[in-house]
């Protein structure tokens, strides 16, 4: 596959309740990350993609589960999914040490999240 999905990412309205809904439903391991301007929650799951939890950014949204796909240059994907109708809900967002990302919709209203790792 070419863009394979990297990470799955729940923005909550109640991260408490999620965290203890999640952490006994699955045996994923969840570990906190203080962030300057909030806490972000690793989602681990041993094998395959897995995530993290979240506040939700967005005011007045309900919860949602936004995937996340892989993109070699995060310029160009952008400019492509406008090109095609998309729309840009978060632009080029850096997150330290590890990469970028945007939120996007689809037509349909999707909501997708590219992801372009830190080049080495």
């Amino acid at each position: 596959m070419g863009n394979p999905f990297v990470h799955v990412e729940l923005m909550t309205n109640d991260v408490g309740k999620a965290k203890t809904f999640y952490g006994k439903l699955f045996d994923w391991k969840l570990d906190d990350m203080p962030m300057p301007e909030m806490t972000y929650t690793m989602i681990r799951v041993g094998e395959g993609t897995g995530g993290g939890l979240m506040a939700n950014p967005i005011p007045g949204a309900p919860s949602m589960f936004v995937p996340y796909v892989l993109v070699d240059d995060l310029k160009a994907a952008k400019t492509k999914a406008v090109s095609l109708g998309g729309n840009v809900m978060k632009d080029i967002t850096e997150v330290p040490n590890a990469g970028s990302f945007i939120i996007i919709n689809d037509p349909t209203g999707g909501v997708l999240g590219l992801w372009q790792q830190k080049a080495a």
